[in-house]
């Protein structure tokens, strides 16, 4: 089969590509759409951050997303950190065939993963790639079986965009309301915070060894 992996540059799931590059024997990998050389059976659009068109979209057999909510429900940016926010554990992921719309094609096959409650944010990120990687190669292993995909039913809810401002704790409340919020903020690029008397103060989280 002919097999490309898309992908956004500088963003989270870069540094695992190459994995999924290697455990997919001559697949190629791009960082954008319009760049891609030809027609191929299987492209996996894997936290790509643009819209492709229709046009691009039927260059391929396949366009495969994998989406972390069971889908209709939670459309839209982030969701695993929103239902980790939620108080869940345990998080579907949805692979779907890509359409102009937000995360609205047919589905291919829905798989939970397992939190144990404690991963921050650098572990969360590991076990998503790692979760992303093994339904794709389950997808190709499997091919003759999963290729048939059904429509989405039920209601649909999204999702919104978090930005760094959605890192900010509350100072009335305690670290044990507010550790799901420490679990998914990135230390580097939105650090939790909080206001005091005007000031803005950082915190930082790791594990101890």
């Amino acid at each position: 089969m002919n097999i490309a992996i898309l992908t956004s540059p500088n963003q989270w799931f870069v540094s695992y590509v190459e994995k999924l590059n290697k455990e997919i024997v001559n697949s190629q990998v791009f960082f954008d759409h319009k760049k891609m050389n030809g027609n191929y059976d299987v492209v996996f659009i894997l936290s790509y951050h643009k819209i492709i068109k229709q046009e691009y979209l039927s260059n391929n057999k396949h366009n495969i997303v994998i989406h972390a909510s069971a889908l209709p429900n939670g459309k839209g940016w982030a969701p695993m950190f929103w239902q980790i926010l939620e108080g869940k554990n345990k998080i579907p992921f949805t692979m779907f065939e890509a359409s102009e719309d937000v995360d609205d094609g047919d589905i291919y096959m829905q798989k939970t993963l397992t939190l144990s409650g404690y991963e921050l944010n650098y572990k969360l990120r590991k076990k998503q790639a790692e979760f992303i990687i093994n339904m794709c190669i389950d997808f190709l292993d499997n091919y003759d079986d999963l290729e048939i995909s059904t429509k989405q039913i039920g209601k649909e809810s999204f999702y919104k965009k978090r930005t760094a401002k959605d890192s900010e704790l509350d100072i009335n409340k305690t670290i044990q309301e507010q550790f799901n919020l420490l679990r998914i903020v990135d230390n580097n690029d939105y650090p939790a915070f909080f206001y005091k008397d005007d000031k803005k103060y950082i915190i930082k989280i790791e594990e101890a060894n």
